[in-house]
């Protein structure tokens, strides 16, 4: 989820927020072009914009990679549950459409803290009752893995695919993402996968893309290809690996060179033996 079509706008806050402060999934919205964010949300979109004005096709980039990756897992991995951490707002061909188009079956469970995400995703309840939407708060792994609104659909003897797309870069260095990573993946079974999409410290564009991000959202941490490799220490990686994220199993050739805005993210799929 993240962004705009097929959702009610967000032009009165749904439930009890502060919407003169931005949030992740608000102004990932507004990048996108959607409709569900406030003034501050897109304040923060301006910013990002004047940094790196092709930051929309950034955005769009990480959307396609999850919908390769979903699919790859539910339609050849035979993957059939999905806990998408960090979902954000609806948008087009989100985990659970993707997911179940290719396996019926497939459940799937979105955690987002925004409780403005569940207010828009009422609409995935309503439509079958293999989707769920959780508030909750992703550095809180057991209080997530224990949430009856997770263990309704999540079977933890059973693989698991734990996506983590767009969201460990806006975990500061002392809330340890790593061991976040680890503590869901020592939840799940082997043959669960473990999908990251990250920030990427390509240089000087990238460092100042960062301080954008932390001066105007407070969170945005771009790490070393090293750094986000790390996450998936003993998974075995997918080919083609960690790589920029048009380069993961592209639907259509790919024109190389890449441009700075497409460099600008790394993304994976690893899988636990």
């Amino acid at each position: 989820m993240a962004g705009q079509g097929g959702y009610r706008p967000a032009d009165e806050p749904a439930v009890a927020v502060d919407v003169t402060v931005p949030s992740i999934a608000r102004a990932y919205d507004a990048v996108l072009g959607g409709k569900d964010n406030y003034a501050a949300d897109r304040a923060v979109a301006d910013q990002l914009r004047r940094t790196m004005p092709a930051i929309g096709e950034l955005a769009w980039s990480n959307r396609a990679i999850l919908g390769r990756t979903v699919r790859h897992l539910a339609a050849e991995a035979g993957i059939r549950q999905f806990l998408d951490l960090g979902a954000g707002l609806p948008t087009m061909e989100n985990t659970h459409q993707v997911a179940q188009r290719h396996a019926p079956a497939a459940r799937v469970v979105y955690i987002d803290n925004d409780p403005i995400v569940l207010a828009h995703g009422r609409a995935l309840l309503e439509e079958n009752d293999r989707t769920a939407v959780v508030t909750a708060d992703l550095r809180a792994p057991e209080a997530v893995l224990a949430d009856p609104g997770v263990r309704r659909l999540i079977d933890l003897s059973e693989p698991v695919a734990v996506l983590l797309v767009g969201m460990l870069h806006h975990l500061h260095d002392d809330e340890d993402p790593a061991g976040l990573v680890d503590a869901y993946m020592s939840a799940v079974p082997p043959g669960s996968h473990l999908v990251v999409t990250h920030f990427c410290d390509t240089g000087p564009d990238a460092r100042e893309l960062q301080e954008t991000f932390l001066r105007f959202l407070g969170t945005g941490r771009f790490r070393t290809t090293a750094e986000i490799a790390a996450y998936f220490d003993g998974l075995d990686m997918l080919p083609p690996g960690l790589v920029p994220l048009p380069l993961w199993r592209p639907d259509t050739p790919v024109e190389e060179p890449l441009s700075t805005a497409r460099r600008l993210m790394a993304g994976g799929v690893g899988r636990k033996p």
